[in-house]
């Protein structure tokens, strides 16, 4: 049976209706494209052509996002020519700003890159991210991978906060933050993403809203550890509050302000993910919990589970930094040196006191 959203939105008027395209066919851009299909003229894109054909026969996305029904205005397709032309800014809409089309990238930030380059050599003037992470090899955040790949005439923006797809494709409330340099995409994102169930907030603090919501991914993992093994609540509130702290300390170091890591971003987007059933970086740890080796909790998974890759990365910035991140240094210990999940946590339980304000 398929879901149905928890409440009904208003009839679309065409003075509030924009051209909205995601790029990306997995669960989080269908939850998207889901719940802004009900106020906007959506299409749906993924670069499987046979995917895409089987998607729109059975209206569901049985793939990433099963038991939720497509609306019967959301268009899906493969062709990524038809996908960019349908947000073209048009006279319409350079003459409205309320107008303004979206272009929304909903890959994860491996992605990133490779979708950015098919968009390089077409006529975009911005573009919105909702992946998080950094990037694999070159440890940049995504604004960093989209300034080198389209330039910095393109704008770009970040939405990010504490959401699970299948709760937003439910229509169930959701905060999210949009975080760009630009306050005229910022305004764009908020004009076409706020409305019914969806808030959205507005911040200038690009780095600290990336470095947020790559972070918390790895501090998931880690209290799916504590929780497999059993240490109990009072642990994870630890690991949840010292996890914050070493959020602060890397986006400090990278230059974001502090107090963007008390928001959606950084504090709501860690006790979600950190507690969240649904939270796919906290069933890895979990799983580590019960010794199974990260490969087959990876394939067993079958989504993308950003903490993984992100852990390496992170540890590696760290160091470089010279930012001290144990919790993060330790689930790397357990994703990539063989360390194992109890040895991890005798290894945090083992440093020396020092001032929790530090």
């Amino acid at each position: 049976m398929h879901a149905s959203p928890a409440t009904t939105s208003a009839p679309t008027s065409p003075a509030t209706s924009r051209n909205i395209t995601v790029l990306g066919a997995g669960a989080w851009g269908t939850a998207v494209a889901i719940a802004l299909a009900a106020r906007h003229d959506v299409l749906l894109w993924g670069r499987d052509r046979a995917a895409m054909a089987a998607l729109d026969a059975a209206r569901e996305n049985t793939a990433y996002l099963p038991g939720f029904a497509l609306p019967p205005a959301l268009r899906v397709g493969a062709d990524l020519g038809a996908a960019l032309a349908h947000v073209q800014t048009g006279a319409d809409a350079a003459a409205d700003a309320g107008r303004a089309p979206l272009l929304i990238a909903a890959c994860p930030v491996a992605g990133l890159r490779p979708l950015l380059l098919q968009l390089a050599p077409h006529d975009i003037d911005h573009i919105v991210w909702l992946c998080k992470g950094f990037e694999s090899g070159t440890g940049l955040l995504p604004h960093q991978v989209a300034r080198e790949v389209l330039g910095a005439g393109v704008l770009g923006a970040a939405l990010s906060g504490p959401s699970f797809a299948q709760e937003v494709a439910r229509g169930l409330p959701c905060a999210l933050t949009v975080g760009s340099e630009s306050a005229e995409l910022r305004e764009r994102v908020i004009g076409a993403v706020h409305g019914g169930n969806i808030r959205v907030y507005s911040c200038d603090d690009l780095i600290g809203v990336e470095v947020g919501g790559a972070v918390k991914n790895v501090l998931a993992i880690a209290t799916g550890v504590a929780d497999g093994l059993g240490l109990g609540l009072n642990a994870r509130a630890a690991l949840i509050t010292r996890g914050l702290a070493e959020i602060t300390r890397l986006g400090g170091a990278l230059g974001g302000r502090p107090g963007t890591f008390m928001g959606l971003t950084g504090m709501g987007d860690l006790i979600l993910t950190c507690t969240g059933d649904l939270s796919r970086n906290r069933r890895v740890g979990l799983a580590l919990a019960q010794g199974k080796p990260i490969e087959t909790i990876v394939a067993e998974l079958g989504h993308v589970a950003e903490g993984v890759p992100c852990a390496k990365a992170v540890r590696a910035l760290a160091r470089r930094l010279g930012v001290e991140m144990p919790i993060t240094d330790a689930v790397a210990g357990v994703l990539f040196d063989g360390d194992s999940a109890p040895a991890m946590v005798e290894r945090l339980l083992a440093r020396d006191p020092r001032d929790e304000i530090a």
